[in-house]
């Protein structure tokens, strides 16, 4: 047996994060693409993910995180309370660098070929003007820009449906849902983490900030010149005294073995997708008194926003939805409390039986 079938293969058929229908693997030789989509769930309906364009160390690396973003996005759109699956695509390669019209084309191709079994839409390394050029070959793409019919940035709506889901951990833990007077780390602020500091700074929030990208660090500050301060790394960022919220919005594994044991927040609470690192962390963390916000659920609000677009998009309908996180989060909490759990492992249960109760009624 090859590397790849003892952990890929055996993800896929075998483990517990796997259960996948379908992964479909993508090349186009004359563009360059290498793409891989992979389909989780469709009880509820099509898949509906984003396409990821990173370059991965290995082809292997890939398809493991296609899975792993697959199966979170049928508990993210569940829990939403959407009519979607999940799914995910992720594109081999630099951005910067291999990102072109002739790749984006041939990818758009490919997911035309599912026949509406996935809809795509943006995530790291993709934007806007992307899908728009994906959607000339395949219908199946939301998160255009409204020039071409669609909603435009769904980062706008996930930011504020993070802050929803700080506001109910406060309300939860303090009792009350105001963040005035609080401190809140974020680990990246680019797409959806400067979205986020607006609103903290609007509700009175002091904000600590860090992201690799030292342009995005200098955007911010050179607009707030009170209330925002910046550390080095995020490494700096977890170890602040009196920081109430740790915020990671930048990619996954943000909270693991090493950080856990040492961050000084009460709460966790982020736009960034698969935060724990491995199975045992939410434990990890409910061990250390620190509450967690499910990221799944509370960076909900760009996936609600880019489905909306596929009915007609209308902002105020999606606002209200994705203000709804607030009252979803607060029920996880609930429930993790009720069932003596972790609120991931209660998230996990809430989102498996919607799906699971849409599967009976379809007669899969």
């Amino acid at each position: 047996m090859t590397d790849v079938d003892n952990g890929v293969l055996h993800t896929l058929f075998h483990s517990d994060q796997g259960g996948h229908e379908q992964v479909v693997l993508c090349q186009d030789r004359a563009s360059g693409l290498k793409a891989v989509i992979a389909i989780h769930n469709t009880a509820l309906g099509p898949a509906l993910g984003g396409t990821r364009f990173y370059p991965y160390a290995s082809e292997e690396e890939a398809v493991a995180d296609a899975l792993n973003l697959a199966r979170g996005m049928s508990y993210k759109n569940a829990m939403a309370g959407l009519d979607h699956g999940g799914g995910k695509a992720v594109i081999i390669g630099d951005p910067e660098r291999d990102k072109t019209e002739e790749l984006l084309l041939a990818y758009g191709r490919f997911v035309a070929s599912l026949g509406g079994r996935y809809v795509t839409a943006c995530d790291v390394g993709t934007y806007v003007a992307d899908m728009d050029v994906v959607a000339r070959e395949c219908r199946w793409t939301t998160g255009r820009s409204p020039e071409n019919g669609g909603a435009g940035d769904s980062s706008v709506l996930t930011a504020f449906g993070v802050f929803q889901g700080m506001r109910a951990s406060a309300q939860h833990l303090w009792g009350d849902p105001s963040l005035r007077g609080r401190t809140v780390g974020i680990a990246g602020v680019g797409k959806v983490g400067h979205h986020l500091v607006e609103h903290l700074r609007d509700e009175g929030a002091e904000v600590v900030i860090t992201d690799v990208r030292e342009e995005s660090v200098r955007r911010i500050l050179a607009k707030h010149s009170a209330g925002v301060t910046a550390v080095a790394d995020t490494e700096a960022l977890i170890r602040v005294e009196g920081l109430d919220i740790y915020a990671p919005c930048a990619l996954g594994g943000a909270l693991n073995d090493a950080t856990v044991p040492v961050l000084t927040a009460k709460v966790v609470c982020g736009a960034a997708n698969n935060q724990l690192e491995h199975p045992g962390v939410e434990k990890d963390l409910a061990d250390r008194g620190i509450l967690y916000a499910p990221d799944y659920v509370v960076n909900a609000g760009g996936v609600i926003q880019v489905a909306d677009e596929l009915h007609g998009f209308d902002f105020e309908r999606c606002k209200a939805k994705a203000a709804k996180i607030f009252d979803t989060t607060l029920a996880i909490f609930a429930r993790a409390k009720e069932d003596g759990i972790p609120p991931a492992a209660a998230a996990d249960r809430i989102a498996e039986q919607r799906m699971h109760e849409a599967a009976g009624a379809r007669g899969r």
